[in-house]
């Protein structure tokens, strides 16, 4: 039997603004147009631009970091009307290859300034950065990162199918009380923002609907899936989407070339536009017969694989940096071995800031190490020491390397 050219189900256009292309769309919504069909067990190719539309530039400035408009992203690719697809239903994604697009062979990685997207580590760390990564075919290296290069663990960052309109009121409502009733001192959700809105194909009342109530696309939601950055969503994974809406309209984008576990430093991973390959099967009736509450996947065999004897792991606790005693906080622990590593690096010539960036974007291991040690939690870091060109194994004394700098923004 002959082979089957492979259908592109959307083509995306790098050289045009994100938000003039009817194939993509910013925002959560039932109503955002449908922006083509694909049949169910059909194999196509979804072409995606980078989250930011096109922000980021690859040059030695991190100005584009600090003034990126974060009303605009992120830009998904759909949604897509699934043959056959109902309400009820499971939309099962297995994904078949991610690549970027030749003609584009780089990605980046970034640090938010503190007052404009910020990040896991910003109250330290409250400066804009970023790194360019060259790839080279399933390696990356970076010019901001010297003596570093690992293989990609390529995915997309997010997928999901659109939230009926009694799910994504319930978003708003929850969010809305988050927002109202938290004594945190920073912002802790973002509601519906019609600024810089694209909802594809749709203009006048419709675009201004879904401006005002449509979701950000920024976390994701158990309800649908979403922005949820699992960096084992690679080639040959299978996720289990739950379906609200006729149709599915299903989306996807935000493609990463790499990530380390929990995208620390928020645009964290390897930052791409390129092309997924992927099929989308129907399973009739998914929610009732495997009780479904959120969405499940099965981690493709793909993955870049160093011993278990050559992570050099950081604990971290949750105590903070400035010794406070939390209870059981995994996400102060997680913030402590993270600071554990960044010291560790330090003492090589590497700055502060190109070690957050690398362990945003790198193949690191996050595990938890314990939940029931009151008051500690418990959380490691597994740094793969051989994505380095040399030894950092703990033996002493470190000898310090030129490793010039990352990308900065001016004062």
């Amino acid at each position: 039997m002959g082979l089957t050219e492979i259908r592109t189900a959307m083509k995306v256009d790098l050289k045009k603004p994100a938000d003039q292309q009817d194939g993509l769309h910013n925002r959560w919504h039932p109503d955002v147009p449908f922006a083509g069909k694909i049949k169910g067990g059909e194999v196509v190719k979804i072409e995606c631009v980078d989250w930011t539309g096109g922000q980021i530039g690859n040059n030695d400035s991190a100005d584009d970091m600090k003034n990126i408009d974060l009303t605009k992203i992120h830009y998904l690719t759909g949604p897509f009307d699934v043959e056959g697809a109902e309400p009820g239903d499971v939309l099962v994604v297995e994904i078949q290859d991610v690549q970027p697009f030749q003609e584009q062979p780089w990605g980046f990685t970034g640090v938010f300034d503190k007052d404009n997207g910020g990040g896991f580590l910003d109250e330290i760390y409250p400066n804009a950065a970023k790194a360019i990564w060259d790839f080279e075919g399933i390696f990356c290296s970076s010019r901001h990162l010297p003596h570093i290069r690992f293989p990609g663990l390529i995915h997309p960052g997010i997928l999901g199918c659109a939230p009926s309109a009694e799910i994504l009121a319930e978003w708003n409502r929850r969010e809305a009380e988050l927002i109202s009733t938290t004594e945190l001192q920073r912002i802790v959700a973002q509601p519906p923002q019609p600024q810089n809105v694209h909802a594809g194909s749709a203009s006048g009342d419709l675009k201004e609907k879904v401006g005002k109530e449509g979701a950000r696309t920024i976390p994701g939601r158990p309800e649908h899936g979403g922005n949820c950055d699992i960096k084992n969503l690679s080639r040959g994974s299978k996720t289990f989407l739950p379906v609200h809406v006729a149709g599915a309209k299903f989306s996807v984008g935000d493609l990463h070339f790499s990530q380390g576990d929990g995208e620390i430093s928020f645009c964290g991973a390897i930052e791409m536009a390129g092309v997924i390959t992927l099929s989308l099967t129907v399973m009739k009736n998914g929610v009732r017969d495997l009780d479904m509450k959120s969405p499940l996947f099965l981690p493709g065999p793909v993955e870049p694989h160093y011993g278990p004897g050559r992570y050099l792991t950081f604990e971290g606790f949750s105590v903070d940096e400035k010794g406070k005693q939390h209870y059981m906080d995994a996400t102060v622990a997680y913030r402590q071995a993270t600071l554990r590593c960044i010291e560790y690096l330090r003492r090589y010539g590497y700055s502060d800031y190109q070690v957050y960036l690398m362990l945003s974007c790198a193949p690191i291991q996050g595990h938890v190490g314990g939940l029931v040690d009151i008051p500690n939690a418990c959380m490691t870091l597994g740094l793969p020491m051989d994505i380095f060109d040399f030894d950092i194994s703990p033996v002493g004394p470190a000898k310090k390397l030129d490793m010039g700098a990352c990308a900065v923004a001016s004062k």
